[in-house]
């Protein structure tokens, strides 16, 4: 039971050194490429001036050669020297090439490794960003939803207000009709009876001035 503490302290410890000391590798794996690539530069560069060198020396040995008794043995001694060096800077042009060649399918290999690697952190990367994408298109349409049935409902309220409105204005002009009506049909009475009084106020007068 006492060791127990110590052991989740040693692996939580162990757990957060790792992603430390997959950078001192890297570090030190991209620290060793360069430096071999600085010695492949090099040793290119050391070739070229081989050449050059030898080159010259070639062409210095052959106007020296003129002056020599046997000019041809002369020369062809030059020459041999020259392939010697010749040979000896490719071989050096050579090694470099490979060693270049050498750190770059390293490095594509690192490449690709680490391609497969990080592949199934970007697969899951690729579902969360598709499922946060699913997820506002499906919010944004259940809000375009509910804007459509609020539109909905607000245009039926619409409609019922001005039907109500409608009747409303319907039975004033109704009533407004029946009350005027009915004032004519007062008034047209009122006149009738006031007509009928007269006509027998007339008949009276006339009979009593017979």
């Amino acid at each position: 039971m006492e060791n127990r503490p110590l052991s989740v302290v040693a692996l939580l410890s162990l757990l957060l050194a790792q992603p430390f000391a997959a950078l001192a590798a890297d570090a030190g794996r991209e620290a060793g490429w360069q430096e071999r690539l600085g010695r492949a530069t090099a040793m290119r560069e050391e070739s070229r001036s081989m050449h050059s060198a030898a080159s010259k020396l070639l062409e210095q040995k052959n106007l020296e050669c003129t002056k020599q008794f046997l000019v041809n043995a002369c020369r062809n001694e030059a020459y041999q020297s020259y392939l010697k060096s010749s040979r000896e800077a490719s071989r050096l042009d050579n090694d470099g090439k490979a060693l270049e060649r050498e750190v770059r399918k390293e490095q594509a290999a690192d490449r690709r490794q680490r391609v497969a690697d990080e592949a199934p952190q970007r697969e899951a990367e690729r579902r969360e960003r598709e499922a946060e994408t699913a997820a506002a298109r499906q919010a944004s349409e259940r809000a375009a939803e509910r804007m459509r049935a609020e539109k909905a409902h607000q245009a039926v309220n619409g409609e019922r207000r001005k039907a109500r409105e409608a009747e409303k204005l319907r039975r004033k002009q109704a009533e407004h009709e029946a009350r005027a009506a009915d004032m004519k049909r007062k008034a047209e009475r009122k006149a009738e009876s006031e007509a009928r009084r007269r006509a027998e106020r007339e008949a009276a007068k006339a009979a009593a001035n017979r």
